[in-house]
């Protein structure tokens, strides 16, 4: 079984930069991608970026290029999320999760198996 326990979450000010870790582990932990997705209070869960864990391909939501980077270490089986230049309407609750298979829809919760629990993410205007 495969367990994902995000990290790195907390209060900052507008402008200023977080990073996110997700550490990953379990015997058959061998995804197609790993993606984190946010979810702001009274909102749907939607994508933020996504990256191939063999190539290291990344996506992005519009909403974020340009300020958030995605990376993976796959020796230590994590994946981060730098977000810099950060926005009130940042602030959100942070998931990282896995998808074992390839999916066009890579933008779709539905297309992730594993989720972790979560990191609130709080940006101060």
């Amino acid at each position: 079984q495969v367990q994902l326990v995000e990290s790195g979450g907390g209060l900052v000010q507008a402008g200023g930069s977080l990073r996110l870790s997700c550490a990953a582990s379990g015997r058959t932990f061998s995804p197609y991608f790993m993606g984190w997705f946010r979810q702001a209070p009274g909102k749907e869960r939607e994508f933020v970026a996504v990256i191939t864990w063999s190539g290291g391909r990344t996506y992005y939501a519009d909403i974020v290029k340009g300020r958030f980077t995605i990376s993976r270490d796959n020796v230590k089986n994590t994946v981060y999320l730098q977000m810099n230049s950060l926005k009130p309407e940042d602030t959100a609750v942070y998931y990282c999760a896995g998808a074992p298979n390839f999916s066009h829809t890579y933008y779709y919760t539905g297309a992730y198996d594993y989720w972790g629990q979560g990191t609130q993410v709080t940006v101060s205007s």
